[in-house]
């Protein structure tokens, strides 16, 4: 908005417009007309145009008027919306993940929610990156796979999920009920270094497979199905993303991924602690 531009003069100039005259207007307001009309003025002279037509009779809206009226209804529109989201009591909570959200645990967290927390909307939001949202301000709370070095943010662990290997179906190793990582050495690994779990450090220095560079989960998959490598990912993923033409196998001798729920050190969501301690209640249930 324009250094010289109030919210009162765009009240003022909406008024004006809804109400037909400066008295009806500054009767709306609960204000003087003479306040009314200092406000229109100083609002035309900010902005160096003309917005209305005054006659004995009537005040209309020049074709500049108009355009501005417009805009100025969604700016308060939109003022209006940040008065009631700041004020709401947090009625709603996004929930940012990067690939997978919360595996098996997904629909069963989200009915559990709406059943116990009504009056409290929950969205999932899937952003790719490090935080998986809540840098960008996509979401309040976050679930994340991979440590986060950020101050900023504070994490709990909710719980652990195994490390599955990802093939194509027609791929050798997929008749076997589980891998090792050793199995693995000398194929393409294809990662996600902004948000994936799988790193070449997985494996000794002297057995690590080659790395190709992924950017989305749907791009790994399809790479995956076509035999153009493989993947080692969180358990989460086969369960939000069964694909035909791979398979998963448990990788028996590498660590578990942990899951954790982050949120802003200085301004925790209020729901947090709940979101917590239900998170980790599923993780925790056979």
């Amino acid at each position: 908005m324009h250094d010289g531009i109030e919210l009162s003069q765009l009240r003022c100039l909406v008024a004006i417009a809804d109400e037909g005259t400066f008295t009806d207007a500054a009767a709306a307001l609960g204000v003087s007309q003479a306040a009314v009309s200092r406000a229109l003025a100083a609002l035309e002279q900010a902005l160096g145009v003309r917005l209305l037509r005054r006659t004995s009779r009537s005040v209309t809206p020049t074709a500049t008027g108009v355009r501005v009226l417009a805009q100025a209804r969604r700016v308060l529109a939109d003022v209006g919306e940040l008065v009631r989201e700041a004020g709401s009591g947090h009625e709603r909570v996004r929930i940012g993940y990067a690939w997978s959200a919360l595996g098996r645990h997904t629909v069963a967290f989200q009915r559990r929610w709406r059943a116990a927390h009504p009056d409290t909307d929950l969205h999932l939001v899937r952003v790719n990156s490090p935080s998986a949202g809540l840098s960008e301000g996509a979401c309040d709370l976050s679930v994340v796979r991979r440590p986060l070095d950020d101050r900023r943010f504070d994490t709990a662990l909710v719980g652990l999920e195994r490390r599955l290997c990802a093939l194509a179906a027609d791929d050798p190793l997929a008749r076997r009920r589980s891998v090792r990582l050793a199995d693995l050495t000398g194929r393409t690994l294809l990662v996600d270094r902004r948000t994936g779990t799988a790193t070449p450090e997985l494996w000794p220095a002297e057995a690590r497979p080659a790395v190709e560079e992924t950017y989305d989960v749907d791009d790994w998959l399809t790479v995956i199905a076509a035999g153009g490598g493989i993947g080692v990912t969180a358990e989460s993923t086969a369960n939000q993303y069964p694909r035909p033409g791979i398979v998963y196998r448990p990788v028996r001798d590498a660590e578990p991924v942990a899951v954790r729920l982050a949120w802003w050190r200085d301004d925790p969501h209020p729901v947090r602690r709940t979101v917590l301690e239900l998170l980790t209640e599923l993780y925790r249930s056979v």
